[in-house]
């Protein structure tokens, strides 16, 4: 197939401001630059993409946020003459590839921007005789098997059969920039994914909780940051580490066992907003999903959240183990969250699971929560 092109479209953007609208569409085509080479033409609500390695154009689209479909097509001039020519030569391409033969229902959309001296439907049914001409296929206009686009604009036509589906969302590094509590598991990488495909520019932060985990966690958590790099093409992802095994230590020896893991999660909460001041980020992200785990119950939610001011945001805090596994799955994220990091043996034999918001200020007190924080984030390290 002869494409030299491929046409872009996005959705959300299409509903705002002019002005919004141009400064997402600008922000759309330099994320799209940075994913591979190309040359990129912005006309009409439409994106025109000429890739200098057209297959890794087509891959590479597939994780920018904020396209919605796009289309391998290929171009001519908006003439009959020159549709003529290209629609034989694309109908015979797609009889070569087995696409369309006698038996196949096809059918002709067209769609229009400008002035031509013929209507949509007179074009439509002109390319119904030149596809006809080459094979004498049946056109079914309900429910055919093969549809076939020509998009007129102004003096140039664009001929297409595929809509790929993109990922959709904004484009990414519209929306302010988040600090993603980001773990070696499954939940946190799709929360961050989440918040990725609304256009939030991404800080992750890992806390590390060596000697009560093993260097694999980070190891991991490395390797996924990679892995959702790839759809961060343009804004890539910050990482930050901080060593917390003191601060957790503090927590086991100064307050009650079963408190641990409340303790746990409340540092974390207050060390990202210590984050997310110092670089600028408007909020928290976790991946919370609500009664996954002891430190998920409502009670606890709300207990872990005390004194933090920033907003923390819960993208899958609706959704179960299985729904969070298949975005995972289609990220690329899963099989690396699946590796045994051999978990964190802080977590005490019975955690709380229902914590009383006055008990947790007196275990916070218990452990000087506040000098503990200090120390941590002290110690908070860029990784390249």
């Amino acid at each position: 197939m002869n494409h030299n092109l491929i046409i872009a479209r996005y959705g959300e953007i299409g509903l705002k401001s002019p002005k919004i609208r141009s400064r997402f569409e600008k922000k759309l085509v330099k994320n799209i630059k940075a994913s591979f080479e190309c040359r990129v033409e912005r006309n009409q609500g439409r994106i025109y993409i000429f890739p200098e390695d057209f297959n890794q154009g087509i891959e590479k689209l597939n994780k920018v946020f904020g396209v919605v479909s796009y289309s391998p097509a290929t171009s001519t001039k908006a003439s009959y003459d020159d549709i003529d020519e290209t629609l034989t030569e694309y109908t015979e391409s797609l009889v070569s590839m087995g696409l369309l033969d006698e038996d196949t229902k096809f059918a002709i959309k067209c769609r229009r921007v400008g002035k031509h001296d013929f209507t949509s439907q007179e074009m439509a049914a002109h390319c119904g005789g030149v596809v006809r001409s080459v094979v004498l296929a049946p056109v079914d206009l309900t429910n055919p098997d093969l549809t076939i686009f020509v998009e007129i604009r102004d003096g140039d036509a664009y001929i297409f059969h595929e809509k790929i589906k993109g990922p959709g969302g904004l484009p990414l590094g519209t929306q302010g920039k988040v600090v993603v509590l980001l773990s070696s598991g499954i939940d946190s990488p799709v929360a961050a994914y989440m918040m990725m495909k609304r256009g939030c520019e991404v800080i992750a932060l890992n806390c590390d909780n060596e000697p009560f985990t093993t260097s694999k966690a980070s190891e991991l958590f490395e390797r996924l940051v990679d892995q959702l790099n790839e759809y961060a093409k343009g804004v890539p992802i910050k990482k930050r580490v901080v060593p917390y095994g003191q601060y957790l230590q503090a927590a086991k020896e100064k307050a009650p066992e079963k408190m641990t893991c409340v303790l746990c999660k409340s540092g974390m909460y207050h060390i990202a907003e210590k984050l997310a001041v110092k670089l600028g980020a408007d909020a928290i992200v976790d991946g919370s999903s609500v009664g996954q785990v002891a430190s998920q119950t409502l009670s606890n939610i709300l207990a872990t959240r005390y004194g933090v001011e920033m907003p923390i945001l819960s993208p899958l805090i609706g959704l179960d183990k299985e729904e969070i596994a298949e975005i995972a799955k289609k990220i690329g994220t899963f099989e690396i969250s699946k590796i045994d990091d051999g978990g964190c043996s802080a977590v005490p034999k019975y955690p709380e699971t229902h914590a009383d918001l006055n008990r947790v200020k007196i275990a916070c007190e218990d452990m000087n929560q506040d000098e503990e924080l200090k120390k941590a984030f002290k110690t908070i390290r860029k990784l390249e």
